[in-house]
């Protein structure tokens, strides 16, 4: 009766530690350097921005490099 219902595509915020931030569409991949109104690789609307705390991962990567 019901169908299942359709994902929205979002931007995922990918911040780095000794770069800048990069967004990636979730529909298809596209990688952007700024979160678009529409995707510039499938012409998705996207209209949120979700966070991905996987630059703590490099922080601390980093951290443990050069600590003394």
């Amino acid at each position: 009766m019901f169908g299942k219902r359709k994902k929205e595509p979002v931007w995922l915020r990918k911040t780095h530690y000794l770069r800048a931030d990069e967004f990636i569409c979730s529909a298809c991949g596209c990688n952007a350097k700024k979160p678009y109104k529409v995707c510039p690789g499938c012409n998705a609307r996207i209209s949120k921005v979700k966070f991905d705390p996987s630059w703590v991962d490099e922080a601390e990567f980093a951290e443990m490099m050069f600590d003394d």
